[in-house]
């Protein structure tokens, strides 16, 4: 069965240093992301696109939305098969590449879990269930480019 699911967000720029786009380094590419009840998320370009670099750009927030959502259907796994886990933290990486007209993709992003189990004997199990959540991501199912897990898992 499939459900549909709507999600609302509104964008503004807040880079208008006083003459707007009347020159392409004449503005900053600051944004606010703003969703109705949630803290603002404080956007930019990447510093390689004249961006801030204080603030979170597309891209980098592209590649942490895949790691939540593989984080989020992993964990829900292993509470299903009982396997406790009881820490876990991902140091993704995606690479992007630009092409000559000024556009670009991504190739690839990486997710690098490390999760703690709370027994040994979880340890395999634990380890499988990367597989499975990385055919339920929501995300990485509407990506064009492979989405990849290197996991390591820890037991006490």
């Amino acid at each position: 069965m499939n459900r549909q699911h709507n999600y609302s967000i509104q964008i503004k720029w807040t880079g208008n240093s006083g003459i707007g786009t009347a020159r392409p380094g004449a503005y900053k590419r600051s944004h606010a992301i703003s969703i109705e009840g949630k803290p603002d998320i404080l956007g930019s370009s990447d510093p390689a696109f004249r961006g801030d670099g204080g603030r979170h750009n597309p891209e980098e927030l592209l590649v942490a939305s895949l790691s939540c959502c593989h984080m989020l259907w992993y964990l829900h796994l292993c509470s299903e098969a009982d396997v406790i886990v009881t820490d876990y933290t991902d140091k993704a990486t995606g690479t992007m590449f630009e092409t000559d007209n000024g556009s670009g993709y991504f190739e690839n992003v990486v997710l690098h879990p490390t999760v703690t189990v709370s027994e040994s004997s979880m340890t395999e199990k634990a380890n499988q269930l990367h597989d499975r959540a990385n055919e339920l991501c929501f995300i990485a199912n509407s990506v064009n480019f492979k989405v990849e897990h290197r996991a390591t898992c820890l037991s006490k």
